[in-house]
């Protein structure tokens, strides 16, 4: 009887293991492309720029939630941060 108890505790708790992957491939494709092109928009000359110095800010802070596991913050932050990558490279 007691076991019957313990299934839906079970199942829960990987469920809530499960929902922290979500965003975990998002968030390592999105970082590993950002800190590609901020190395490519920093050998191009772009490094002194605003939109650059936002670009790296949003990145690291992208990488903070990374290793945190706040997977889709560390996304959307790293998307933020390829924009602003590319504002860099186009002078902005």
């Amino acid at each position: 009887m007691k076991a019957w108890i313990y299934v839906p505790l079970i199942a829960l708790a990987l469920t809530g293991c499960a929902g922290k992957t979500a965003y975990r491939d998002s968030c390592a494709t999105q970082l590993d492309s950002a800190w590609k092109e901020l190395d490519l928009a920093k050998a191009e000359g772009f490094a002194g720029t605003v939109s650059y110095s936002k670009a790296l800010s949003l990145l690291t802070g992208a990488k903070t939630q990374q290793q945190f596991e706040a997977f889709e913050g560390c996304s959307s932050k790293a998307e933020k941060a390829r924009f602003y990558i590319r504002e860099s490279r186009a002078g902005r």
